[in-house]
């Protein structure tokens, strides 16, 4: 088997890619906007930045914004502003990879969806370019495994670690049938996956996209939505179309005044993203700010900037934090720097950043990955991303739901955003079903309210196994990875790596969590402290003397610190307890 992968892997690298070619086309979009497509105000866009924004400068020293992108799609404006008499089954809020996923799904199910996205150019962002093979397995089960074509996407087939000058290699456990099923990572432009999901939803003949800012919640009326205790359940949402526009991530005034529109749907499904801006009225979510990450495209072919192991995420533990590395085109490789919060962010617009990545980051990186990390740094095309965490803590309001990052974040570190996602996708799907393309009561022709409350309920009882599993891993992984002064933390890293490259069942179980292909948290906790156990075990050889044992106490301690709070957060019920015994204890 793992001869047929490694020739699987090389073959890759023979093929001739589809390549996008139309420098004019959306989905080669240049990737020089400092910030990702998102409803971040423009002063964080300038913290991120240290003040340099999107706005670049010309010789002359005055600020000028970049023109706006071509849109592909065309749009219709609603036949009123207060679309009463039009019956939408769904509304949709947001067509990222989440909203346009499940704007596919719920319209090829025979649903009338509208799904509302702010900005329908293609987006431009630094994190979502890896799907897991885990996600990429839900992707073929939603029958959207073709917006992974014509987009150059790569195929990656695990990871290589690197600390203090040591390498490890990992596989992910495909055994021959998924091979054969073409199961396997996939790394991308985000931006031209999502269009691929755009265009899929766009097509779709129940499914109508328009470009519009969401401004607020609605009640029966077309009111302010505030809260289920005094307007009762969400009934739909008002949004602006026209006026100000978003141009690469800034908000430019419009020539014409907005529009104000509402829309009626028994479901809203909120899939805003990152920086949601209606979670707080349907959550209770405590939200951790752990890093930033900073982004650089490193041109040319990933086999000769990543060796042999192109087709693989490339994993560097440096000082302080981790460095990432893998394919995003036949012709770019991502280059991910974390820079952790309790490390002051360098600034773009004084040097400070470029001085920090060619300083801190250069020497620590493999050899052959350096020159063109440098060339990258010196053409100063960074982008910043504050990473996030949040475990879910939905409030269950009648008529709504989250999804995607507006509902749910872990640290992006291993990729796992977008497999849970679409595992998150396909639950809601499955839940859904029973009540039929249109939710209505066949007696009384009426929508089935608390029929969609309950799929909505089960939907949260059954999502728990593969989110939290893959929520924790993440965050667990971050604080292992992250370099610290407390020696037993710094024990539990080596130990880490080492184990790792041990191979075998060692690498095998960890590599499959973090593919998604096992969602089981038993086995997650059962390899944490294995690590944890075998960084003591390291530390009693040759001579248990008293100084080793208290360190290795410090180790296990450490490994309890990391993990108990995580999981703490995730919910313990949630996570080791099946759906059927949490509903006897009234806990969803």
């Amino acid at each position: 088997m793992a001869g047929s992968l490694m020739k699987r892997m090389s073959s890759s690298f023979k093929k001739k890619k589809s390549i996008v070619k139309d420098d004019d086309d959306e989905t080669n979009a240049s990737a020089s906007s400092s910030f990702p497509s998102s409803s971040v105000s423009s002063n964080e866009e300038k913290k991120m930045t240290g003040g340099g924004g999107n706005t670049k400068t010309n010789t002359n020293g005055s600020d000028y914004v970049p023109p706006k992108k071509r849109n592909e799609f065309t749009f219709t404006l609603p036949s009123s502003s207060d679309e009463r008499d039009q019956k939408w089954d769904v509304i949709i809020v947001g067509a990222g990879v989440a909203g346009a996923s499940l704007a596919c799904v719920l319209g090829d199910e025979g649903r009338k969806v509208l799904c509302v996205e702010r900005d329908a150019t293609t987006p431009e962002r630094i994190v979502g370019e890896l799907l897991q093979p885990g996600g990429y397995k839900k992707l073929k089960e939603l029958g959207l495994e073709s917006c992974v074509e014509n987009i150059d996407a790569q195929k990656v087939y695990g990871y290589t670690m690197y600390k203090d000058g040591e390498e490890a290699t990992m596989m992910y456990p495909l055994d021959e049938q998924s091979l054969n099923d073409d199961i396997a990572g996939r790394s991308f432009h985000n931006g031209r996956f999502v269009q691929q999901l755009r265009r899929k939803a766009y097509g779709n003949k129940n499914v109508t996209l328009r470009e519009g800012t969401v401004k607020f919640l609605v009640k029966e009326n077309g009111e302010t939505w505030n809260d289920e205790a005094n307007d009762g359940g969400v009934a739909g949402i008002a949004y602006d179309i026209g006026g100000d526009e978003w141009v690469n991530g800034q908000l430019v005034a419009g020539k014409e005044k907005p529009k104000r529109f509402t829309s009626y749907a028994p479901l809203t499904i909120v899939c805003d993203g990152h920086f949601s801006s209606l979670r707080k009225k349907l959550a209770d979510n405590k939200i951790d700010h752990p890093s930033h990450f900073v982004g650089l495209i490193l041109d040319g072919a990933p086999s000769e900037i990543l060796g042999e192991n192109a087709n693989q995420g490339h994993v560097v533990l440096g000082d302080p934090s981790p460095v990432l590395f893998y394919p995003i085109s036949s012709k770019e490789v991502r280059c991910l720097v974390d820079i952790p919060s309790h490390v002051k962010m360098p600034r773009v617009k004084d040097g400070s950043m470029a001085k920090y990545v060619l300083e801190k980051i250069l020497p620590q990186v493999p050899k052959r990955v350096q020159p063109y990390l440098k060339i990258a740094v010196e053409r100063g095309d960074f982008k910043a991303m504050p990473n996030k965490t949040m475990p879910a803590n939905p409030k269950r309001t009648k008529g709504a739901v989250l999804l995607g990052d507006s509902f749910n974040m872990r640290h992006p570190l291993t990729g796992g955003g977008m497999t849970v996602a679409l595992s998150d996708i396909a639950t809601f799907k499955s839940t859904l079903q029973p009540l039929g393309p249109s939710f209505r009561d066949g007696q009384s022709d009426a929508y089935n309210i608390s029929g969609i409350q309950k799929a909505v309920d089960e939907f949260y009882a059954h999502r728990t196994r593969p989110a939290l599993t893959i929520n924790t891993l993440a965050n667990a992984l971050y604080k292992v990875f992250t370099k610290s002064e407390n020696s037993g933390m710094e024990e539990m890293r080596k130990a880490c790596f080492q184990y790792l490259k041990l191979g075998g069942g060692y690498a095998r179980g960890p590599i499959a969590l973090l593919s998604g292909l096992d969602p089981n948290p038993l086995n997650l906790v059962t390899h944490f402290f294995a690590v944890a156990v075998f960084g003591m075990g390291r530390l009693l050889v040759p001579l248990p003397t008293p100084e080793r044992c208290w360190e290795g106490l410090k180790v296990l301690s450490g490994a309890t610190q990391i993990i108990v709070p995580i999981v703490n957060g995730e919910g313990i019920l949630r996570m080791f307890f099946p759906a059927t015994i949490r509903r006897r204890l009234g806990y969803i």
